[in-house]
């Protein structure tokens, strides 16, 4: 049997991965810019078309990540890093190497959340039908100035310009997202999402690589034997 605490530490990382395939989309988006978008003379509608588009133009990436999460009633903070392999449609694997080693993959119908330590992997489904903005963006279904309210915020980051990213609909995942960019080139300085329990995450990256034609292979999961698999939040 999974151990409770397991569950405890799952169910608010996967929220985070969510948001998080959001907020590396924009990133990626910005960085493939080849030419400079002064960010800082146009209005938030403006820079928001302006990363939709550039977004549309990458088909896979990957990258190393450092990922930061701030929540709870202490406010307690935890640092990951790892790697990042993502494919349109809705292909996804990321590697937690520190300080935990954990996967979270997804084949395009199935999702999985694998946590050696705990010997177990909890399995769901991928359909786009019904899932929130994030999901349906990182699928390739969604649109940045359809489905957000843009406005200017606060920079996080000293010398950027940020902008705040709020879901046209409300989500029950997330309540926003903050993008800070360079105002002359649009290259990605700091991303936070915000969730609904009051939590922030902030993710960096590095070694960003994009349109390298990824195998579909990337992305297969083979469950390891010996571990307990959860579907729906109920052992098989």
């Amino acid at each position: 049997m999974p151990s409770p605490s397991s569950h405890s530490r799952v169910r608010p990382q996967r929220t985070v991965i969510a948001l998080l395939f959001l907020a590396l989309s924009a990133a990626l988006s910005a960085q493939s810019s080849s030419q400079p978008a002064a960010g800082a003379r146009q209005s938030p509608d403006a820079l928001a078309k302006a990363l939709q588009q550039r977004y549309q133009g990458i088909k896979d990436f990957t990258a190393d990540f450092s990922q930061s999460y701030r929540g709870g009633v202490l406010r307690t903070r935890t640092v990951e890093q790892g790697t990042v392999s993502v494919k349109k449609p809705g292909l996804m694997r990321w590697e937690y190497l520190k300080p935990e080693k954990k996967e979270f993959v997804s084949d395009g119908r199935k999702t999985y959340m694998y946590i050696p330590q705990d010997k177990q992997v909890i399995v769901g489904d991928a359909d786009t039908n019904g899932v929130s903005t994030s999901s349906l963006f990182l699928a390739g279904k969604g649109d940045i100035s359809r489905d957000f309210v843009a406005a200017f915020a606060p920079a996080p980051v000293a010398g950027t310009v940020a902008l705040k990213l709020t879901p046209q609909r409300r989500q029950l995942d997330y309540e926003y997202l903050i993008v800070a960019v360079d105002p002359a080139t649009l290259q990605i300085r700091g991303l936070i999402t915000h969730d609904s329990q009051g939590g922030d995450s902030t993710l960096t990256f590095t070694n960003l690589k994009e349109n390298q034609g990824i195998s579909d292979k990337v992305f297969a999961f083979r469950i390891p034997r010996g571990v307990d698999v959860v579907t729906n939040a109920a052992p098989n």
